[in-house]
């Protein structure tokens, strides 16, 4: 007979235990809510690796520790009076509900809904009904509540639907990428006048709008940045090891032999 496995209560029970002002973790005891966000956008990051390297064995237990991070939030709020554990759930219930109207019959979570609907209405709804929550916070523009601490690339690509939904935008893929042209030509010539502060400006203006065309083509800004990131840092670490094989370090050739090992890396 297999041992009973632990539940959502027992891991709440640990957070109590490891904030125990006489019997706890000396680490968890000094945190508080600014000094562990940089551990939750960590593990976020790692579950995310997970998915993208299809290492589904480690999704579960990333999870996890995407899971002990709102635990962890959830205890700091229990002692300051703020919240916990069971007001978290019982706020996220009543959102998923409120939120999905074609599928929770009069607001209960066992409610059925008669009829099919399709996407577009559901992502129709699911706006109208955020839009109420917004007003109802007094955040009444249409970019309000998009957090400045999301990453620059996925905070681009939200403003921007933010916009379009207002019908600020381009009304096709090809106005974006001569947009594009329009701003690399502007860097160009900040470049050519060596203003730094210009300079900045148009990179930044091309940044957003390489997000703005990855918004167009379908494709998930950061998502596409980081597959990039890796398939360099692949090729490069190729490239380290082919120059190994031959008795030198990149930092010792000339420009011709290391794009001679990038092509070769490319095809490895």
């Amino acid at each position: 007979m297999s041992a009973a496995q632990y539940t959502v209560a027992d891991l709440v029970r640990v957070m109590q235990r490891l904030r125990d002002p006489q019997h706890g973790c000396p680490w968890d005891l000094e945190q508080d809510f600014q000094s562990i966000v940089p551990s939750t956008l960590e593990e976020c990051y790692e579950l995310a690796h997970a998915i993208e390297e299809g290492d589904y064995g480690h999704v579960g237990e990333e999870l996890g520790d995407v899971l002990f991070q709102v635990i962890f939030y959830s205890q700091l709020g229990a002692e300051r009076g703020y919240f916990d554990f069971a007001t978290v759930v019982n706020t996220l219930v009543e959102k998923l509900v409120r939120r999905h109207p074609h599928v929770f019959g009069g607001g209960e979570i066992e409610g059925v809904v008669d009829g099919d609907t399709d996407v577009q209405a559901v992502s129709a709804t699911w706006e109208a009904i955020k839009q109420e929550e917004r007003a109802a916070r007094e955040q009444h523009g249409a970019l309000s509540d998009v957090p400045v601490a999301l990453p620059a690339l996925p905070r681009a690509q939200k403003l921007q639907k933010r916009a379009a939904r207002v019908g600020f935008d381009w009304p096709e893929h090809t106005g974006v990428m001569d947009k594009l042209d329009e701003e690399i030509g502007e860097l160009r010539a900040a470049i050519s006048a060596a203003d730094d502060a210009a300079i900045e400006e148009e990179l930044g203006d091309i940044l957003f709008t390489c997000v703005n065309l990855s918004r167009h083509l379908g494709v998930d800004a950061e998502s596409a940045l980081r597959r990039a990131s890796a398939k360099f840092e692949h090729r490069f670490t190729t490239m380290e090891a082919l120059a190994n094989d031959q008795g030198t370090g990149l930092g010792s050739l000339e420009a011709t032999a290391l794009e001679g090992l990038w092509e070769r890396a490319k095809t490895s």
